[in-house]
């Protein structure tokens, strides 16, 4: 992992020696890594021919196109191995629902759905969850299993510092790391060092090769500021007569990263610190998630919208339809609809929020805001390709102005479409803000959707999302 920058020829040594290293380690990795995201995709794809073969007798061609469009959908699947177990079976659950949702309305809007009998298809329902939990709790078992029957593996940390002691931390709790810590090495004084740690300081640096030779040490995990290259390189350097692996862990990741993961670009190992979470598949899948779910709920609300037009435009003067700027993906400015609710059509440099008892809303503006219901032309946007179902909600661009000047990191939220309603919405951050400290909040919530998004945690907010429509005092 490290950027090439032409510091030093030694630098430039130590960083091919390095990306030869990960090519070495880098398949192991990629093995159990491929496995765990076959889990998912696999089980879908046999349980489908599985009850196929039991309830209708043969696996024939609408049974096998099923399983492998299931297998598309699911691929690739989560990692779940370090999650707490709890954990790991809501997302398989919550995981389950999306793609049976997908896979069902699918059916439903092609007619191939009446190929399949009521039984099978009632059947396919439980065996298909109760496949992937049975998958990961197996493969939870035998991941176990292998690192109990190897040697434990002692390990050294070069650095008592914060991601140094957490790394403790997380490797004596997981149950997949077979390791022994000895203890830390460093150089700075006692005074200088974390109070109550639970690992002894083995020495400073000058010792570290000594000890990792006589107690034959398996792994040295650095800890240490990039700043610190001279130091590092000369550890590296001691190290070189030793057996041991050597990794290292950059002062990066402390910081909270934004879809942080280590990739190769043209054989070059590179560190993601701020992407995109729809890269590849995953932009593929919540894109066509997005476009069959708006299709099927503009279907269902057609008649809605009809009544709803017809309210807003015997309410009041103006037009039905309120078309605002706003910044939609990579800060592009996109066009939103939503029903008119206000006697006014602002969309200049300066923009005043609603309030509650806002004097601008029209005679039925205040209930259409208070459901949401005035944002259901936006289900439109989606279509267009403009907005997502799930995403950061999207600001007036004189807001978007004001706050990215005060609030650091504000536009990354922009990295992904804007939604209809979002991860802050229903941790109640929705409607007007009324401070900055309200704004940084939202903010906080739209960086960490962006982190830890996944199709679970977009059907858990739509869930959300549906069950406070009533109940959000800042709707208004």
């Amino acid at each position: 992992m490290y950027t090439r920058i032409r510091c030093t020829q030694g630098l430039e040594v130590h960083m091919d020696n390095l990306q030869r290293s990960m090519k070495i380690g880098f398949g192991r990795n990629n093995l159990h890594q491929f496995c765990e995201a076959l889990l998912d995709p696999l089980a879908l794809f046999i349980s489908i021919l599985l009850v196929s073969y039991l309830f209708e007798g043969a696996i024939e061609a609408p049974s096998m196109i099923s399983a492998l469009f299931a297998f598309c959908v699911a691929f690739p699947g989560q990692s779940r191995l370090h999650q707490p177990l709890s954990r790991c079976l809501i997302n398989i659950l919550l995981g389950w629902f999306v793609i049976a949702f997908l896979i069902l309305s699918l059916g439903y809007a092609t007619r191939s759905i009446d190929l399949f009998s009521l039984t099978t298809i009632l059947h396919w329902l439980w065996i298909g969850p109760a496949m992937q939990v049975s998958a990961h709790l197996a493969f939870r078992y035998f991941t176990v299993l292998l690192q109990l029957r190897g040697d434990r593996q002692k390990v050294v940390i070069v650095g008592m510092n914060e991601q140094g002691l957490e790394l403790a931390k997380r490797l004596c709790r997981s149950p997949y790391y077979n390791v022994e810590i000895l203890g830390f090495f460093d150089d700075r004084t006692a005074d200088r060092l974390p109070k109550g740690a639970d690992w002894p300081v083995l020495g400073d640096f000058s010792e570290l090769y000594g000890y990792c030779k006589a107690q034959r040490v398996n792994s040295i995990y650095l800890s240490l500021p990039m700043t610190t290259q001279p130091r590092i390189l000369a550890i590296l350097d001691n190290l070189g007569d030793t057996t041991a692996s050597v990794l290292f862990i950059p002062d990066m990741f402390v910081t909270k990263l934004i879809q942080g993961n280590v990739h190769q670009v043209t054989g070059m190992p590179v560190v993601s610190v701020c992407d995109t979470p729809f890269r590849g598949v995953n932009g593929l899948i919540k894109r066509w998630s997005d476009i069959v779910l708006s299709t099927l709920i503009l279907l269902m609300i057609a008649p809605l919208l009809a009544v709803i037009a017809g309210m807003v435009k015997v309410s009041s003067p103006g037009p039905i339809i309120f078309k605002q700027r706003r910044y939609g993906l990579d800060g592009e400015e996109i066009i939103v609809y939503k029903f008119r609710s206000m006697t006014v059509c602002e969309d200049g440099d300066v923009i005043k929020q609603a309030q509650n008892g806002d004097k601008r809303l029209t005679p039925i503006g205040g209930f259409l805001r208070k459901t949401s219901l005035d944002e259901l032309p936006q289900f439109i946007n989606v279509l267009q390709g403009r907005m997502s179902i799930v995403g950061p909600r999207p600001h007036a661009v004189a807001h978007n102005e004001q706050y990215r000047k005060l609030i650091k990191g504000y536009m990354v939220r922009h990295k992904v479409r804007p939604g209809i309603t979002g991860w802050a919405q229903v941790n109640g951050l929705r409607g007007e803000t009324q401070t900055l400290e309200r704004m940084q909040a939202r903010i906080e919530f739209d960086l960490d959707y962006l982190r830890n998004w996944s199709l679970a945690l977009d059907l858990k907010i739509i869930l959300m999302t549906v069950g406070m429509v009533y109940k959000d005092e800042y709707a208004y």
